[in-house]
């Protein structure tokens, strides 16, 4: 049976909402029409908490509407601020698994590229450093398993560029499994692409303390292929 909402929850404290995220959830409205993740939040704690009127929950960041994983949520405008700042200063770490049916070359390493949308095709291409439309991308990945046709990736994001994951991954040689979109052949048997924001790492906004998340795997196929726990 699919999960409550409130089952979907992490970590809950009167500042802060971690949520898992489901692939092919929206986390933001859009043209679709379908419901994002931002306002399952609110209409939770509206019924949670008996609040009458709007209810803030302010987005932290975003991941990709076929990307599973955590997502933030500030549910006050004081650590909204600060947890930007974090974000800012790079002080917010996230980390990420790929799948990938093209093993890299090097077993990990660090990747940098300058990154440049197309709002029309909302893609993004790797492009020269000088074209000053195009925004520096770094991250660092380390090849964690194989299986007999897919290979399983750790990322640390360390900047918010537009699709970065999947656009760097690709300028690899190593699109993400599913993503049609960045290169991969075959989708999969499900609407999403085989990236999963796993894990957090941040101090408390307020409370000033360190705080770590981690979100296991999606339980069907590739991922089922792999197992972190070990």
């Amino acid at each position: 049976m699919p999960a409550t909402f409130s089952e979907r929850i992490l970590f809950e404290d009167n500042h802060l909402l971690i949520v898992n995220k489901y692939a092919g959830e929206l986390v933001q409205g859009d043209k679709t029409g379908d419901i994002p993740l931002v306002d399952k939040v609110k209409q939770y704690l509206k019924v949670r908490y008996s609040k009458p009127g709007n209810v803030f929950a302010g987005l932290v960041h975003r991941i990709d509407r076929p990307v599973s994983g955590l997502v933030v949520f500030a549910k006050t405008g004081k650590a909204l601020t600060r947890m930007n700042a974090m974000v800012q200063q790079r002080d917010f770490k996230k980390y990420y698994y790929a799948i990938v049916r093209n093993k890299p070359a090097q077993p990990q390493g660090l990747l940098e590229h300058y990154l440049k949308k197309n709002e029309t095709q909302n893609k993004s291409y790797v492009a020269d450093q000088e074209d000053k439309a195009a925004k520096k991308a770094l991250l660092t990945y380390s090849l964690v398993a194989s299986s007999d046709s897919f290979h399983l990736i750790e990322i640390e994001l360390l900047t918010g560029r537009h699709h970065q994951i999947r656009a760097q991954l690709a300028a690899l040689g190593s699109p993400i499994a599913g993503d049609l979109k960045y290169g991969d052949k075959r989708s999969l048997d499900y609407p999403a692409i085989a990236l999963h924001a796993f894990g957090l790492e941040f101090i408390h906004p307020v409370k000033k303390i360190p705080l770590q998340f981690r979100q296991p795997m999606p339980e069907h196929k590739p991922w089922i292929y792999f197992d972190t726990d070990k």
